[in-house]
């Protein structure tokens, strides 16, 4: 297959909304390679705001219902693609890929390396490249460029955050319970930085008003900046902070997307995974003392040894120093 005569492609990447930024990268040097190619993305209509303005793409094709799925395959197949980038790589994503019927590249997911750190924690994945550089390369003479994410904002948002004082983002939310640095941390963590002088945001989506409203209430001074998944809103306020300490989650890659520097607490996740930050200044905060540690590669709903050190040993004095050691040198 010669790649200089594609004139049509379609990059499938369904979910969610970390791993949709993630394939940014792709979409750039994708256009770079193919400058008169037109470039379509296949979506969840949930994660559309990750690119619903991202100028490197022609069309964006999106679904919210199983009989809106099976009319856009219809639709799909009369495009004629000449190349199909799957990054997903599921179920549904082999079966558009099938019913298409074209010349396609598919992610491979290194699950069993997965399953051998997880499980018997060794560890095959240290040499592994980042996601984004990944999706780069499951197109043959692709090249990552030394760019980050990007997230493209309407010009006519404005952000709620003043430019009068250094404002200091915290993200306490994330999907999976082991994921989350405990609340009462980000709580400390957050008056520390408001006695330093600091306006300090609060950020979340839909799932996570309540603990933001929560952390609010015990943040004298803060703002509460949390939405209902209003993605691009999130952004243009995240834009605008110095820095975002947060956990292993969708907000962490916004952040990114935005060009923020981000502090990231990992808990039952490692960076070995490939969803680390990308792109910014960046450090993430991890208990590597322990031996049960990661405990899964998505995250678990409670700590199956019920102790959670590999969160509740990271002390808001801990993080607290790591952030203004990380802020000396922005």
């Amino acid at each position: 297959m010669k790649l200089i005569k594609v004139k049509r492609i379609l990059v499938i990447r369904l979910s969610s909304l970390g791993d949709v930024l993630l394939t940014t990268p792709l979409l750039r040097v994708l256009k770079f390679k193919f400058p008169s190619s037109q470039i379509d993305y296949l979506i969840k209509s949930g994660f559309l705001d990750a690119i619903k303005l991202n100028p490197n793409l022609s069309r964006i094709i999106s679904w919210q219902s199983d009989k809106d799925f099976e009319a856009k395959l219809i639709e799909l197949k009369k495009n004629n693609y000449d190349l199909i980038i799957d990054l997903q790589n599921n179920l549904r994503s082999k079966k558009i890929v099938s019913k298409l019927g074209k010349n396609s590249f598919t992610f491979k997911k290194p699950n069993i390396k997965k399953f051998l750190l997880v499980k018997f924690k060794l560890n095959l994945l240290k040499d592994e490249k980042s996601i984004p550089q990944r999706y780069v390369e499951v197109l043959p003479d692709l090249k990552m460029d030394n760019k980050g994410l990007e997230l493209f904002l309407p010009e006519e948002l404005i952000s709620k955050i003043s430019d009068e004082k250094e404002v200091i983002g915290l993200a306490p939310g994330a999907f999976h319970y082991t994921k989350r640095w405990p609340l009462k941390y980000y709580a400390e963590i957050g008056n520390m930085l408001i006695r330093d002088g600091f306006s300090v945001a609060i950020f979340g989506g839909k799932s996570d008003r309540e603990i933001c409203n929560e952390l609010k209430s015990k943040i004298n001074g803060s703002i509460d900046l949390s939405n209902d998944d209003e993605l691009l809103e999130t952004a243009v306020n995240m834009k605008k902070c110095m820095l975002v300490v947060c956990n292993d989650s969708g907000l962490m890659h916004t952040a990114t997307a935005v060009g923020t520097p981000v502090i990231s607490v990992f808990g039952s996740s490692v960076k070995e995974f490939g969803f680390a930050p990308f792109g910014v200044k960046n450090l993430i905060i991890e208990n590597n003392k322990l031996t049960c540690r990661p405990c899964s590669h998505i995250g678990k709903s409670s700590c199956k040894k019920k102790h959670f050190k590999c969160m509740n040993d990271l002390t808001p004095n801990l993080v607290y120093e790591k952030v203004n050691q990380f802020m000396s040198n922005l």
